[in-house]
């Protein structure tokens, strides 16, 4: 006799997932860990991504802008077509902002998210240090649990 493996979600409430990326291996990392609950959860995601400029560098470089954009715009395609191969609803969401944490923070609230799964964003060294790690302050403001996956190199 066979036995079947029966996978229940591990979450109270995993219908909505918002998931932070910016390109780095790291936001790699958390889409898989976002499609592998969201498949098991039965949930939609919901891609973020935040250009991080302040009004200032925005009104003077709009440039800049356009290119962030683009860059941050890139990435959140790319998880979206790996979320979508899994047949998981994905939506993406671009905002703007100097804190990265905020924007994050304020869709999950917006959005009623049950989670929001993150890598640490890549950021390393004095970078870290100087900015405060976003996931750190996501995690202290959050309306929901959230998931830090953490780089396994």
């Amino acid at each position: 006799m066979e036995q079947q493996l029966v996978c229940a979600c591990p979450l109270t409430r995993g219908e909505r997932i918002l998931v932070a990326v910016d390109g780095s291996s790291f936001s790699d990392l958390a889409v898989d860990q976002a499609i592998s609950l969201g498949g098991i959860c039965n949930s939609e995601i919901f891609v973020i991504s935040v250009v991080d400029l302040y009004p200032e560098q925005m009104s003077i470089a709009p440039a800049l802008v356009e290119e962030k954009s683009a860059e941050v715009r890139q990435h959140l395609d790319a998880a979206k077509e790996k979320v979508d191969e899994a047949n998981i609803p994905c939506e993406t969401i671009v905002r703007m902002g100097g804190r990265v944490y905020e924007p994050i923070v304020q869709e999950a609230k917006d959005r009623d998210i049950d989670l929001i799964v993150m890598g640490t964003l890549g950021r390393t060294g004095f970078a870290r240090i100087l900015l405060g790690s976003v996931a750190q302050n996501v995690i202290g403001h959050a309306p929901c649990p959230v998931l830090v996956v953490p780089n396994v190199e």
